[in-house]
């Protein structure tokens, strides 16, 4: 941000004491934040001269969020009841922001806004404002069941070290806590937020081979198809799960380590509810990562269950990736940031690629002649019902471009006590290469 803008701006607010109680900081550093948010929040409010009204809505979680779980509500004159409710739609990518206004604003609130809406932007100073997630509250401005001050004729901004939102809807609201204040009809921020650069605490990468002594002692030596081979004997044969079960198991595996209440989904990298598990719009449901009608194994007990290769995604991003073979290319994938989509491929984000490459390699080596259905990677797209899956040649270049990540480790872990084996290209990444 411009440091003669911003002086400017503070001076205008000291001289018609607004607000004197808000602060204002010396400057503020426009960058983005090393850690994500954990969800949405509000990250600008514009209560200006007649309908100068607005909210901005700011996406910080390092992924691209579907709307149509949130809404807005206001709560006029300290009423504890919502007057209005907004139920948002469309996405937002990460980094990005929402703006709702209301249709009397002035054209430069306009030109920078995205939904419309006359009834919950038709707030006053003293009105307080929710913002929600599946009916749940996750951040506030204001105070709900109280009338407050200071919230007139100003434009409020969400200090750029605050990544969360006021969950608290009834508490004692402070504009000083976490905001500056901007004289009347300050249009200039909107649009955009700037969070502050964090030092994020570097997490302790494990050993590179965390494996139980001796568990592939059998396979010490080996190369090629006597490796394949041998991997499956020690993998096979794991505790087979029913494909119900295996709700409860990715709610283990695959869960939120800064959110116990939360799983991370594959390709969106988003964070949400372990309790929006479905096949509804806005909820995760089981991606096979090799395309069950690869094979047409479907969900019965055996590849149909394991979750070496099951994860959570949401509902629409795995509609859309349906049964595709993995490959470079196509047109970008609404609600996924990074995926790329053809007719015959699908091409995930950069920071899962090597991840779903050696799901693939887990399945090929995990189920041969002799189980229900003998999986195999070729280097093609186009599979079909075919038990093959494509293509190798780019999963192996993504495999090394996508190194195993502490996370993978950890899930190896988690589905071992759970299922009883483990994927060896987590444990030694070397063998992919050895194999094919």
């Amino acid at each position: 941000m411009d440091n003669s803008l911003w002086n400017k701006s503070a001076k205008a607010l000291l001289s018609v004491g607004l607000v004197a109680s808000l602060w204002v900081p010396a400057s503020q550093t426009a960058v983005q934040a090393a850690a994500p948010a954990s969800d949405l929040f509000i990250s600008e409010y514009i209560e200006g001269s007649s309908f100068n009204k607005a909210i901005e809505i700011y996406n910080g979680t390092g992924a691209s969020v579907e709307l149509s779980p949130y809404s807005v509500s206001l709560y006029t004159n300290g009423s504890t009841y919502a007057q209005s409710e907004m139920v948002l739609s469309g996405t937002v990518a990460s980094g990005d922001t929402v703006v709702i206004y209301h249709s009397g604003a002035d054209s430069a609130i306009q030109g920078k806004g995205d939904l419309q809406n006359n009834s919950v932007v038709n707030f006053n100073g003293d009105d307080a404002l929710v913002l929600e997630k599946s009916g749940t509250p996750i951040d506030s401005i204001g105070q709900v069941g109280s009338r407050i001050e200071n919230m007139e004729d100003v434009t409020l901004v969400r200090n750029p070290d605050i990544l969360s939102g006021d969950s608290v809807v009834n508490d004692a609201f402070d504009p000083s806590a976490e905001w500056t204040a901007y004289p009347a009809d300050t249009f200039t921020y909107l649009g955009s937020h700037a969070v502050e650069e964090t030092e994020e605490t570097p997490t302790p990468d494990p050993d590179p081979t965390p494996v139980p002594s001796g568990y592939y002692e059998t396979a010490d030596g080996l190369q090629g198809s006597a490796l394949k081979a041998e991997l499956h004997e020690i993998i096979d044969g794991h505790t087979q799960l029913s494909y119900s079960q295996v709700w409860d198991a990715l709610k283990i595996t695959d869960e939120d380590p800064n959110n116990p209440n939360n799983v991370l989904l594959l390709y969106t990298g988003e964070s949400r509810s372990k309790s929006l598990n479905g096949g509804n719009v806005g909820d995760w449901n089981r991606e096979h990562t090799w395309a069950k009608s690869h094979g047409d194994f479907g969900t019965a007990r055996g590849a149909g269950t394991d979750i070496h290769h099951l994860r959570p995604t949401d509902v629409q991003v795995n509609g859309l990736r349906g049964n595709l073979d993995f490959d470079y290319g196509g047109s970008a994938v609404s609600g996924c940031d990074g995926c790329l989509r053809t007719a015959s491929s699908w091409e995930p984000p950069d920071e899962v690629k090597g991840d779903v490459a050696r799901m693939l390699f887990y399945m090929a080596v995990r189920y041969e002649t002799g189980d229900a259905v003998d999986l195999e990677l070729n280097d093609r797209v186009n599979n079909g019902s075919t038990p093959y899956h494509g293509k190798i040649s780019v999963l192996l270049e993504w495999h090394e471009q996508d190194p195993v990540s502490a996370w993978e480790r950890q899930r190896n872990e988690k589905i071992e006590d759970i299922q009883g084996n483990r994927n060896p290209f987590i444990d030694y990444p070397e063998w992919a290469e050895s194999i094919w």
